[in-house]
């Protein structure tokens, strides 16, 4: 088997199949360790925004965080004693990027070519390279005539000197809430672009339950099974009836009065659209930053950059030293440059175009046989932690294995029919979700308005659906 992607999805796979004593599987890994995005994130401030009880697999917790939410190098410091307590080192190709794969249907084999052009034979893909890792630049015009650093949030260079000099954040997303109170406090002055106010929670840190967890294994788990099930509660109201989502809304009301006394800013941090209709965002630290006598929010658009500073639509020149994008990522990035082509010589960009975003169970795609995929479209959360959805996965992608070897076939390929009405179903419930209706634009939708990022609906239904393979969705394949 080959797994691509050495981040959580792609370890998670490798830590299921070496404790049931499986041992021939390669990681390729592009990069030079372990971590995926808590590798490539390493701006100041950086922290898991899911309560950390949920932030390690359930059958590898950890109890050593040392506060209810994560940091960056926590997180990465657990996957790399995850990958040497359990030498799945061993497995892993580093700087092995995967340019693409091609479907031998004579033999039921995967053949896969790095950017080196080596090429790996396997009869199971794992593709765990996830959908957000390529850093998305904003295209201003008179970029490349400023003559300071620009840097994006997921591609931090530690050489750049930010200290005492004038800084432009751009964006007031989940990484640039975490970067805006570190650049305040050494920055002469930081000039905060927003495009849309978030709709902002306050953190909860649970010290009492974090100190019991870290020394009760008994409290850590009682705590991680009551705070995934007061996540889930967010769902129902997320996905089907939105003024279930009216408490909550109520309290990043009340948070953003108790920490904002100006009028004029309060009113621009205001969202006017329904919460959940973006990612909804956990901050103390925020808010009072840009209350600070040396920050300055900027709600203008953003219409060029020049040498001097930024300029926006209201004409203003905005003297900056230094400029941070905090911008996102590009959706299923990896996946849009991985050309893998299945049956009939057909690749899954060129599925996709035709057909737009298709999956089974953001798992499985028809005619990419033998083929599955971690942290997949449509298979992300805006309430809870995802690692449950890739543990659900893993199992999903284990049984659908067991099937072909039980069946003497070399292959298994999702039916047509069965895609067709797992995406049918999917399409109508994310339709009535607030992504849909709550009267904003985000990163959960692309060009066309199709979400391709969320799961519309539980994590707990979700697992139930992944909680074992239907043989008749699937199409057992034999070599020629």
């Amino acid at each position: 088997m080959l797994i691509v992607g050495a981040g959580f999805a792609g370890l998670g796979m490798a830590l299921d199949l070496a404790r049931s004593g499986e041992r021939d599987f390669t990681i390729l890994e592009k990069s030079d360790a372990v971590g995926g995005t808590w590798r490539q994130n390493t701006y100041p401030g950086c922290a898991c925004d899911i309560p950390s009880v949920l932030y390690s697999y359930s059958s590898a917790p950890e109890g050593g965080w040392k506060g209810a939410h994560a940091s960056q190098p926590e997180i990465r410091d657990y996957l790399t004693g995850l990958t040497r307590r359990h030498r799945l080192a061993d497995h892993i190709e580093f700087g092995t990027e995967v340019a693409g794969a091609r479907w031998d249907a004579d033999t039921c084999r995967w053949h896969v070519v790095d950017t080196r052009g080596r090429e790996f034979v396997t009869r199971f893909l794992v593709v765990a390279s996830g959908a957000l890792n390529v850093p998305r630049l904003p295209r201003i015009p008179g970029s490349e005539s400023f003559p300071g650093p620009i840097v994006h949030s997921a591609a931090w260079r530690d050489d750049v000197e930010l200290t005492g000099r004038r800084v432009a954040l751009i964006g007031t997303g989940a990484s640039a809430i975490q970067l805006a109170p570190h650049l305040a406090r050494t920055a002469s002055h930081l000039h905060v672009f927003q495009r849309t106010p978030a709709w902002v929670l306050p953190r909860r840190e649970h010290r009492l339950a974090t100190t019991l967890g870290r020394h009760i294994p008994l409290a850590r788990k009682v705590f991680r099974v009551s705070t995934y099930w007061k996540s889930e509660r967010l769902a129902l109201g997320l996905s089907r009836y939105p003024r279930l989502l009216d408490v909550t809304e109520a309290r990043a009301r009340h948070h953003l009065r108790r920490q904002v006394t100006d009028p004029d800013l309060r009113d621009a941090l205001t969202p006017t659209y329904r919460i959940g209709c973006k990612r909804i965002l956990r901050s103390n630290d925020f808010y009072p930053t840009l209350a600070r006598e040396n920050t300055t929010l900027v709600t203008e658009s953003v219409t060029e950059i020049r040498p001097d500073g930024i300029v926006t639509g209201d004409g203003t020149v905005h003297e900056v030293d230094a400029i941070v994008c905090a911008t996102g990522f590009r959706v299923a990035g990896a996946l849009n440059r991985m050309h893998l082509v299945g049956r009939d010589g057909v690749s899954l960009l060129e599925r996709w175009r035709r057909d737009g975003v298709r999956t089974h169970l953001g798992v499985t795609v028809a005619g990419l046989p033998n083929a599955f995929f971690l942290s997949g479209p449509n298979t992300g959360l805006g309430h809870n932690s995802v690692l449950v959805m890739i543990e659900a996965q893993i199992r999903y992608v284990r049984d659908a294995m067991r099937l072909a070897d039980a069946s003497g076939a070399d292959g298994v390929d999702v039916r047509a029919d069965a895609q067709a009405a797992f995406d049918a179903d999917l399409r109508r419930r994310l339709a009535r979700g607030v992504w849909s209706t709550g009267g904003c634009a985000s990163w959960y939708l692309d060009g066309s308005g199709s979400n391709h990022a969320l799961w519309p609906g539980s994590s707990w239904g979700y697992r139930r659906r992944l909680r074992r393979v239907e043989a008749d969705d699937f199409e057992l394949l034999h070599a020629a």
